[in-house]
């Protein structure tokens, strides 16, 4: 399985407009944080999870041609926005997109994009497929993906389990019921938004201490801010087994 991190910032990620901070004027390439999403290829399938507004460049720059189906991790802006571009695949593949969330996102992902649930749609737009899921394990094709139900302040987000690859973002709280379900993942991913606390979001000492609890091979942190500091700077300070993701890191499992 490959994992490629097509983004590893957030809404208020970098460069933010107007500000001239050490990381918004970086020339390091690993600063430029698009919006979160990944992107997991096996054999036979490729799997996006989230669509933010980043989307259409992230595949373009990732040159993935290919794309089987879309997860929703929850229904923000920064996570759904992109997903009008699915229509590429749409022509390319000849078939619509199955699309994979819980209900309240379609919920949402109706309200946003009325155009793509009309029942006489306007000639071009997106095709998709809709997956309706909830906590509990489904699969994709002959793959099996775990959902794992966290907290982000007050909404339900999911994050997935895929083999021995757990992938969270945007979250502040993990039930232990929900911890038991990434336990013995040999890479996972955590968001950690900043160094201060927040409301909604992983801290970063928050997330180191749930990672040496959960003891994953590699642990990769992603969802940062650029309040979070330099890649570089930051990134040296981390455990042997724990390091800031970037855009267009892969790994391989």
């Amino acid at each position: 399985m490959k994992i490629t991190f097509l983004g590893t910032g957030t809404s208020q990620g970098v460069p933010v407009i107007g500000c001239h901070c050490e990381v918004c004027t970086s020339l390091d390439f690993r600063d430029k944080r698009l919006r979160t999403s990944v992107h997991i290829a096996t054999d036979d399938l490729s799997l996006i999870i989230d669509s933010g507004p980043d989307f259409r460049q992230q595949v373009l720059t990732n040159h993935i041609e290919r794309l089987d189906a879309l997860l929703f991790t929850h229904q923000h802006k920064d996570h759904v926005a992109g997903m009008d571009d699915v229509r590429s695949f749409n022509f390319m593949q000849h078939q619509a997109m199955p699309i994979y969330a819980r209900q309240e996102v379609i919920d949402q992902l109706r309200q946003e994009f009325p155009y793509v649930f009309a029942k006489d749609k306007y000639p071009g737009v997106p095709q998709i497929e809709v997956h309706t899921i909830d906590n509990q394990p489904f699969y994709i094709r002959k793959l099996q993906i775990t959902p794992v139900s966290v907290m982000h302040y007050k909404l339900p987000v999911l994050g997935f389990r895929i083999h021995d690859f757990t992938y969270i973002t945007d979250a502040n709280y993990i039930s232990e019921a929900e911890k038991q379900k990434i336990l013995g993942s040999k890479v996972l991913v955590l968001n950690a938004l900043q160094k201060t606390e927040h409301i909604s979001h992983f801290t970063l000492q928050q997330a180191l201490a749930l990672i040496e609890e959960l003891r994953p091979e590699q642990a990769y942190l992603v969802h940062m801010s650029h309040r979070m500091g330099l890649h570089q700077e930051v990134d040296a300070t981390l455990p042997n087994n724990v390091a800031l993701a970037y855009d267009g890191l892969t790994v391989e499992l």
